[in-house]
């Protein structure tokens, strides 16, 4: 199956099975998608391997941008009318407070989108969406 097979899939469909197990990473990060009508929430459930420090215990900085840059990028993928898979130019990412050991979600706003590039905004939160654990900004080429 090709890639535009699997986004066509996911977006006529909304499984993001097949999606999710065409991206090894997400699935090593156990990363979840849920749809509520035109949102979509990445949710990144609580494994002891995305752990960084178990003495808080914490979810490792890395796991976390990892989290949110392929959130973004799927998010980008499933809004386009078109199939095409945007490539990361560039990713900002500012850590608010520690994500600790528990379920952690983000949520993706397509800030502005051209011919060439877009631009996305994540926020990761925990608790509370009012109290996120990190933000971030993406910019990415999209295939023509």
């Amino acid at each position: 199956m090709t890639t535009s097979d699997i986004l066509r899939h996911t977006q006529e469909s909304g499984d993001f099975t097949r999606l999710l197990e065409s991206i090894p990473y997400a699935g090593y990060i156990g990363l979840q998608c849920d749809r509520f009508g035109d949102d979509i929430i990445f949710r990144l459930p609580r494994k002891d391997s995305n752990l960084g420090n178990p003495m808080l215990p914490a979810i490792h900085g890395g796991v976390i941008g990892g989290f949110m840059e392929v959130s973004a990028a799927i998010y980008l993928m499933m809004s386009q009318d078109t199939f095409r898979l945007p490539k990361i130019v560039d990713f900002s990412l500012d850590y608010l407070r520690a994500g600790l050991d528990r379920e952690t979600y983000a949520e993706c706003h397509l800030t502005r989108q051209g011919n060439r590039v877009a631009n996305v905004m994540i926020s990761a939160w925990q608790k509370s969406r009012r109290e996120p654990i990190a933000t971030a900004r993406a910019h990415f080429l999209l295939d023509q």
